[in-house]
């Protein structure tokens, strides 16, 4: 071969410049016949830096059969079918490598991540399982492997791959720490005071770690001498804890005294906590304003397509902490509807349309056919399946054209109980940075109620609204009036989710209690500590 790597790489892009392009990538495979791995890879991957995919896929191809026992290769092979867009052959290449090399991780993440994009979610939740399957593997895998599963909302199979470190002896607190968080989202709550203690017991940073906001959420706190109020006032009179932690310990420290029935203190820490929380929010009203009169004026989709066949999407929105959690897991007790959680693709699929020149018919079944497998997977025989994303409210006039069968339930709650909840909240997605002010909370309130008001005259018939307060009231009444309109079958009365479905939002313990009706009003006992909360219109 030439010289070196890019000697070889100049001679061919001279000769591919000279017209003669077939030509100079037999050049190229010819000349690396010999070369080595090290030297393929690079040529292979320069070629990918280059956009010449085409002479890529032939020298990572011919270096892959040349040298079988090469994984990196084997992988970037399949990495670059993927990239043009050859999922079939990418999906083939992985399996083919990992029958024979069942414990090589590169290979399961990439196939993982090529299911995960098809929503073959249970099929990249078992690959992954796996490689777990061959024996240990060192702690950054399991934290790769567990970070991955938890954003393919299959928080039962990352549990037990830290459980089953942990078991193994595994004393790296971020795997305690990473099993706490899980335990959280599947109400294995007595574990997670367990794994937390251990992480804060033997790493320093833990405490950086979200974990005093994570225990705050455990119990409903009975009195001030629970020792997580001490180890919550530590935490926020430590200098050597960062910005954040302080604030979301103040948020945890809020929480608890709520519990207990001191609203003053209660009041006093979320307000320094919202204080400290909107210094650094990027939200802006004005821009959500501008957004809400977009949706308004925009004209219905000149298009829509067929209703579909054999299952059922349903849509449950609303302001945030309006009980849309609450709703979607008593929904998702029958036997018939699978809860997805929230599922962040209608935004992503509304963005991506907005940016194209012309929204044709082609254009929106692409666009369902993407959210479908999503939403639908390959782990569920339900026929309804539910997204709970509080805000796919701005999208109803999306949802109707991709789907005229799909029924939206919204919730709706007292606008001061919402406002209250929301602002009690710590948040990790800044997408909610209105929910540090009363100003910014009520002009996300008004603007999802007159929004709502719209999609209602337009779409009468598909959409049905449930009030917060007589949810809990009368659950079970609601939930039957909910199905027939669903047109859900009936189902046995003691019909219960399934244990092993994580919930991640911040109402991941209230939402596996009794239904209570508690909450409802609860803004009177703040009244006499924010006044600006009494800005806000009851309804």
């Amino acid at each position: 071969m030439y010289g070196d790597v890019q000697q070889l790489l100049a001679a061919y892009a001279q000769r591919a410049a000279d017209g003669a392009a077939e030509a100079a990538r037999r050049m190229l495979v010819d000349a690396l016949a010999q070369a080595s791995e090290d030297d393929v890879l690079s040529c292979g991957r320069s070629l990918v830096l280059r956009g010449d995919l085409t002479a890529a896929m032939d020298v990572f191809d011919a270096g892959a059969n040349r040298m079988p026992d090469s994984g990196d290769l084997h992988v970037g092979l399949a990495g670059l079918h993927w990239q043009m867009q050859q999922t079939a052959q990418a999906e083939k290449v992985l399996q083919a490598w990992l029958q024979r090399h069942p414990d090589h991780a590169p290979a399961t993440f990439l196939l993982a991540r090529l299911l995960r994009e098809q929503g073959r979610m249970q099929a990249a939740a078992d690959a992954v399982c796996q490689l777990f399957a061959q024996g240990a593997q060192d702690a950054d895998t399991v934290i790769q492997a567990v970070e991955l599963l938890d954003d393919y909302l299959r928080p039962a199979d990352a549990a037990a791959i830290c459980e089953a470190a942990i078991a193994a002896g595994s004393n790296d607190p971020r795997i305690h720490a990473y099993a706490g968080m899980l335990a959280i989202q599947l109400g294995n709550f007595d574990r997670v005071r367990e794994r937390y203690t251990y992480a804060l017991g033997h790493e320093p940073q833990a405490i950086e770690w979200n974990i005093p906001i994570g225990l705050s959420g455990l119990q409903r706190y009975r009195d001030a001498g629970h020792p997580d109020f001490a180890l919550f006032e530590d935490v926020i009179g430590r200098k050597d804890v960062s910005d954040g932690t302080r604030t979301t310990t103040l948020f945890a420290l809020g929480k608890a005294y709520d519990d207990i029935g001191d609203f003053a203190k209660a009041a006093s820490y979320l307000r320094e906590a919202n204080a400290r929380a909107h210094a650094g929010s990027t939200w802006s009203r004005k821009q959500w304003k501008r957004l809400i009169e977009s949706r308004l004026a925009a004209a219905a989709y000149s298009e829509s397509l067929q209703s579909t066949t054999g299952w059922t999407p349903v849509f449950i929105v609303g302001v945030p902490r309006s009980g849309t959690t609450l709703l979607a897991e008593l929904l998702a007790r029958h036997p018939g509807v699978c809860n997805r959680g929230e599922l962040g693709w209608l935004s992503v699929i509304a963005q991506r349309l907005s940016m194209a020149s012309h929204t044709d018919r082609s254009s929106l079944e692409e666009a369902a056919g993407l959210y479908a497998a999503q939403l639908r997977q390959d782990d569920s025989q339900a026929q309804w399946f539910i997204d709970k994303q509080p805000l796919n409210l701005l999208h109803v006039d999306l949802i109707m054209a991709l789907w005229p069968n799909a029924r939206i339930i919204y919730c709706h709650r007292d606008a001061r109980d919402t406002a209250l909840s929301l602002w009690s909240q710590s948040f990790h997605d800044r997408a909610h940075d209105y929910a540090y002010d009363f100003q910014d909370i009520a002009a996300v309130i008004q603007g999802c109620q007159r929004l709502m008001a719209h999609w209602q005259e337009r779409y009468p018939a598909s959409i049905l609204t449930v009030p917060y307060e007589s949810l809990v009231a009368a659950p079970d009444a609601h939930v039957a009036t909910l199905a027939e309109w669903l047109g859900l079958p009936s189902s046995p009365r003691d019909a219960q989710a399934q244990p092993d479905r994580g919930i991640s939002t911040a109402s991941a313990w209230q939402a596996r209690q009794p239904v209570y009706t508690r909450s409802a009003g609860r803004w009177h006992h703040y009244a006499p500590y924010l006044p600006d909360l009494l800005k806000i219109p009851e309804h």
